[in-house]
C-alpha cells in the first residue's frame, strides 16, 4: 500500500511510475542500439580482416557512423511517449527526433554512396577518365543527398514554412548566381570535362602555347605539369574555350620532313633518291611509308619532301625512328656520293679583277 502511494506521487505533473516507465523505455532503446552497434562493429571488423571484402568495410563504416547523440535524441522521444506532455512540447520532441533520424539516415546513405563509388573505382583503376567521373559523381551525389536532407530537416522545424523558404531561396539563388557566375561557369565546365572527357588525368595536351600532362581536374581549375617542371593552372571555363590538342588520343603520328641535295647532283642519282628513302622507311618496324618526292628547286638546293607514319603515339619512339632514318640516309648518301646542300652563294665576275671591287 505504501509502495503504491509512492508510485502515485506526482513529480512535475507526472507520476513517479510514468517517469520510471519513460526512463526505462528510453534507456533500454539507447542501450540496445549502442550494444548492437558495438557488436556489429566488432563482428564486421573481424570479417573484413579475414576476408578483405568491400561489403564488410561498408557495413563497418555504416556502424561507425551511427552517432550516440542522434540515437539519444530518438530514445528520449520514444521514452517520453508514456508521459502526458503538452502539445507544444510533444511537437518539439517529435520534430527533434525526426530531424535526428533524417541526419542519421543521411550519414548512412553517404556511406552507401562511398561504397558504390569505391566498388566502381576498384574495377576502373586502369582508366583515369572513369576515376575522374567517379570523384565528380560522388561529390554531386553527396551534395544532392544533403540538400534533400536539409530541406526535410527544415520542413520538420515547427514554425518554418518550407514553401515560402524555397521560393525565397529561388529568388536569392538568382542573385547569388549572378554574383558568382564565374565560379558557376567553372563548375559546369568541370562537369562538362568529366562527362564529355575531352581529356582525362594523365593525358598530354597542348593549350595554345602551353603544353604538359594533366595532373588534376578540379571543380574550378585544371592543373597541368609542364615539360620544364612547373605547374600550370587553368580555369575550367577558359580551358574549354581554348583549342586543345590531346596527344594521348593519338593512334598514329604523321611525319613530314624535308632535305636538300646540291645542284651538282646527277640526274640518275636524283631518280634513285625517292626509292632509297622508301627502302629506308619500310625497313623500320612500326612505320608506314606514304611518299617521297623531289618537291622544289630551292635557292641553293634541290629539295625533297618525305611523308611517313609512325604506327604508335609514343614521342620517344617517333624520335628513335626519325634518328634511324636520318642516320641510314646519311650512310647511303655517303656511299652513293650524294651531298646534302647547305646555304651557299656563287658569284660570277666579268672583266678583270682590277676593274671590280667586291664589298
Amino acid at each position: 500500500m505504501l509502495n503504491q502511494m509512492t508510485m502515485d506521487r506526482v513529480l512535475l505533473g507526472q507520476t513517479i511510475a510514468a517517469w520510471l516507465t519513460a526512463a526505462a523505455l528510453g534507456l533500454g532503446i539507447l542501450l540496445a542500439v549502442l550494444l548492437a552497434r558495438a557488436v556489429l562493429r566488432r563482428r564486421f571488423a573481424g570479417l573484413y580482416q579475414r576476408r578483405q571484402k568491400e561489403i564488410y568495410a561498408f557495413l563497418l563504416a555504416a556502424a561507425g557512423r551511427t552517432y550516440f547523440l542522434l540515437v539519444l535524441l530518438v530514445s528520449v522521444y520514444i521514452g517520453s511517449r508514456p508521459l502526458s506532455l503538452s502539445d507544444s512540447l510533444n511537437l518539439w520532441l517529435r520534430s527533434i527526433a525526426v530531424i535526428a533520424l533524417l541526419l542519421q539516415l543521411g550519414f548512412w546513405l553517404s556511406e552507401v554512396i562511398n561504397y558504390a563509388a569505391n566498388r566502381y573505382q576498384k574495377t576502373s583503376e586502369q582508366d583515369p577518365s572513369r576515376l575522374t567521373t567517379i570523384r565528380a559523381m560522388r561529390f554531386i551525389g553527396r551534395l544532392l543527398l544533403f540538400a534533400i536532407i536539409g530541406l526535410l530537416v527544415l520542413d520538420n522545424v515547427p514554425g518554418v514554412e518550407i514553401t515560402a523558404l524555397v521560393a525565397s531561396l529561388g529568388i536569392g539563388g538568382i542573385a547569388v548566381a549572378l554574383a558568382v557566375q564565374n565560379v558557376l561557369s567553372d563548375l559546369f565546365a568541370s562537369l562538362s570535362i568529366v562527362l564529355d572527357k575531352p581529356f582525362v588525368v594523365g593525358d598530354f595536351i597542348i593549350v595554345d602555347a602551353y603544353l604538359g600532362s594533366v595532373e588534376n581536374i578540379g571543380l574550378k581549375t585544371t592543373r597541368i605539369r609542364s615539360l620544364s617542371g612547373e605547374q600550370l593552372i587553368f580555369s575550367n571555363n577558359d580551358l574549354l574555350k581554348s583549342r586543345i590538342r590531346n596527344y594521348k588520343r593519338m593512334v598514329e603520328r604523321r611525319v613530314v620532313f624535308s632535305f636538300g641535295v646540291v645542284y651538282q647532283t646527277p640526274y640518275h642519282k636524283m631518280q634513285q633518291i625517292p626509292e632509297m628513302v622508301r627502302d629506308i622507311v619500310t625497313s623500320i618496324d612500326k612505320t608506314r611509308f606514304d611518299r617521297a618526292h623531289f618537291s622544289a628547286y630551292g635557292d641553293f638546293a634541290l629539295n625533297f619532301e618525305v611523308v611517313y607514319y609512325v604506327l604508335e603515339a609514343d614521342y620517344n619512339r617517333y624520335m628513335d625512328i626519325q634518328q634511324a632514318i636520318n642516320m641510314e640516309l646519311l650512310r647511303r648518301f655517303e656511299a652513293e656520293k650524294i651531298y646534302f646542300a647547305y646555304p651557299t652563294r656563287t658569284i660570277f665576275l666579268e672583266g678583270s679583277a682590277q676593274s671590280h671591287q667586291i664589298q
